[in-house]
């Protein structure tokens, strides 16, 4: 299989996702892809802090963001699939089917930040502050509440305020962790040609700790 090695500066070009396509017929990703699912599912079952009746931390955004930088949105999008779906049954949670939006609009949101593109802190923060206010608050609190509707018969707005909070006071910590943890592995995936751009030179500078802190205020607001 010849694929391109292209670098791009933004992921809205025909070629970022036409090579993001190509990445269903390498072997080597379906592979890699599968592991990532595998290592997903496990850390967010064994590995978690309960902070609230379902609402725990975990470090499989760690998991998500290495597999959605190595093998782009296409895959990733349907690796959160097969994630959500095989953790809720390894679990034995009730599955409720559009909880599983959430898992791939994260995988796509890393992939556009990440895959084929040149890392910064900056491009690490902006992707855990759509995540955290777009998909964990504003996309997954209507679905909660529609999943009280549904098998409660009433919704409460405040069962999902714990989850809001939890999102708001982890959003920097987790940036920072996942700065550190691509800082350490994409020279790793760059040498194993998983990935196109050896470059992980990832440090902050005063303006990207002040992107982070007004991001902060943005998500309280």
């Amino acid at each position: 299989l010849e694929k391109s090695t292209a670098v791009y500066k933004t992921p809205f070009s025909k070629a970022y996702w036409r090579d993001a396509a190509m990445e269903l017929k390498d072997t080597k990703m379906l592979v890699f892809a599968a592991l990532i699912i595998a290592l997903r599912v496990a850390l967010k079952t064994l590995v978690k802090i309960p902070l609230a009746p379902n609402l725990d931390i975990t470090p499989a955004f760690l998991a998500n963001a290495l597999g959605a930088m190595v093998y782009g949105p296409i895959v990733g999008g349907l690796a959160a699939i097969i994630s959500d779906v095989l953790g809720v049954l390894l679990r034995g949670d009730t599955y409720f089917l559009p909880y599983v939006m959430t898992e791939v609009a994260s995988s796509v949101i890393f992939a556009m930040f990440f895959y084929r593109q040149k890392i910064t802190p900056t491009r690490v923060i902006l992707s855990r502050f759509c995540i955290c206010l777009f998909v964990n608050i504003l996309l997954q609190t209507p679905i909660d509440m529609l999943f009280q509707l549904v098998y409660y018969g009433y919704n409460n707005v405040v069962i999902t305020l714990p989850r809001i909070f939890k999102n708001l006071f982890m959003f920097p910590l987790e940036s920072v962790a996942l700065t550190v943890f691509l800082s350490a592995i994409q020279p790793i995936t760059y040498r194993m040609k998983l990935t196109y751009n050896g470059d992980a030179k990832l440090s902050f500078n005063k303006k990207q700790v002040a992107l982070l802190a007004v991001l902060v205020l943005v998500g309280v607001a």
